[in-house]
């Protein structure tokens, strides 16, 4: 009976999660700049948390996040559009806003190509500004100072963001001690796909339900040729598949405002055009993020050991950091259920409503955050921050945003298990 009781309350907060989040659109409405999905950059809003429980206060955070602000990650992108906007000029095939867009793009394109995949200044502010939230949101964490494990992944742009964070929680209290680490040892529990991890596994990859429903969702494709033709009075004397090129050029719209060239584009492109359309792509960042979440187990075994160590005195960190990428972030939002991104529906139109790409967004961060009671009580909450709000989980509890730390780990156990 107990089960059966469980199980109900479990699936009625599932529900409610799904319905929390069917504001998507309307979302969309006020900020269109979502939907650049995960090219957004990270948004400061002021979140009014929810007061622990009487006599609880939190001793722990355990975090995730993604890198901050970036240049475009390929540079492919930046010579293709280099070579491709040169030969336009000399064939005199640019529109006048063409022309202008030129004219920006050459004069940056030095900056452009030297910054391919690195962090920008404003990635590198956003992990200053988190961090310091975070030691205000949670003083009795940090105040008497103590030890602080940090781990990145091997690339360039995660280990700053890793510095900025840690540099900025020092400011803060000079007494806090942190280790930073970028080394293959630690990459299982940080990005544990990566090759270069010696303990890499195999994990099962699984197919979003809405796929076998694909029919029945219109994807238009128009947008890329509409930018095109607003570029160039003619194509036929240009190389490339123009349906590439549109893709280029949207894609390098969606990134300008991480690396501060807003504008660069003109009128060529509309935040309310990307808007548009950002059901269909969210559809491609769901089945992107579902299929490879079983791969992120590692990263909740981390999570699952590190606070047991914690909980049995047997480490002294207030705090454990990892710094990643969406790669890693995407699916573990999935394999956790946060929000109901596991739900997995069937209908693609319901997709939106328990995934959306700009939760993944540039500088995203899950922090979970452990509350212990009075002394002589052994119960630890848990409650779980996804971009600095509260978050739902798949698991019942009856003082949401909190959640009993051996309901929450036996969930996730179990989770494991299925999926090892």
């Amino acid at each position: 009976m107990k089960k059966t009781i469980l199980l109900l309350v479990t699936l009625l907060m599932a529900v409610t999660s799904w319905a929390q989040n069917s504001s998507a659109l309307d979302q969309l409405k006020s900020d269109p700049r979502k939907s650049y999905g995960m090219d957004y950059p990270y948004t400061f809003t002021t979140q009014q948390l929810t007061k622990a429980p009487k006599g609880y206060k939190p001793f722990y955070i355990s975090h995730y996040g993604r890198h901050g602000s970036r240049y475009y990650w390929n540079a492919q992108l930046y010579q293709e559009l280099s070579k491709l906007l040169t030969t336009a000029k000399e064939k005199q095939v640019l529109t006048p806003e063409g022309e202008a867009f030129y004219e920006k793009f050459m004069a940056a394109k030095d900056e452009l190509t030297a910054g391919v995949s690195e962090l920008s200044d404003l990635g590198w502010e956003q992990h200053q500004r988190i961090a310091r939230v975070m030691y205000n949101n949670f003083p009795e964490v940090f105040k008497q100072g103590g030890n602080v494990s940090a781990v990145s992944s091997l690339t360039g742009r995660c280990v700053l963001s890793m510095s900025s964070f840690c540099q900025e929680l020092v400011q803060c209290n000079p007494k806090i001690e942190i280790r930073e680490q970028s080394a293959r040892k630690t990459l299982d529990g940080v990005v544990p796909t990566d090759n270069q991890n010696p303990l890499k596994r195999k994990f099962p990859r699984d197919t979003a339900r809405w796929e076998k429903n694909r029919d029945k969702f219109p994807f238009d494709e128009s947008l890329r040729d509409k930018v095109v033709k607003r570029v160039f009075t003619n194509t036929d004397s240009l190389s490339g598949n123009l349906h590439h090129i549109g893709s280029n050029l949207i894609n390098l719209y969606t990134s300008l405002p991480n690396i501060g060239h807003e504008g660069m584009m003109g009128h060529l492109i509309t935040d309310d055009e990307i808007a548009a359309q950002w059901e269909q792509s969210n559809l491609g960042s769901y089945s992107w993020v579902f299929g490879p979440q079983y791969e992120m187990i590692p990263i909740l075994e981390d999570i699952i050991k590190k606070a047991d160590a914690v909980i049995e005195g047997r480490s002294d960190h207030i705090s454990d950091l990892r710094f990643g990428h969406d790669t890693c972030l995407g699916p573990l939002t999935v394999l956790m259920g946060i929000n109901g991104a596991d739900l997995d529906p069937e209908d693609p139109y319901e997709v939106k409503n328990c995934y959306q790409n700009w939760e993944t967004c540039k500088a995203s961060n899950i922090q979970l955050v452990f509350y212990r009671g009075k002394k002589g009580t052994d119960d630890i909450l848990v409650k779980l921050l996804l971009n600095g709000k509260e978050a739902r989980l798949p698991i019942a509890t009856d003082s949401f945003p909190y959640y009993k730390w051996k309901n929450l780990r036996q969930f996730y156990q179990n989770r494991i298990n299925e999926h090892k």
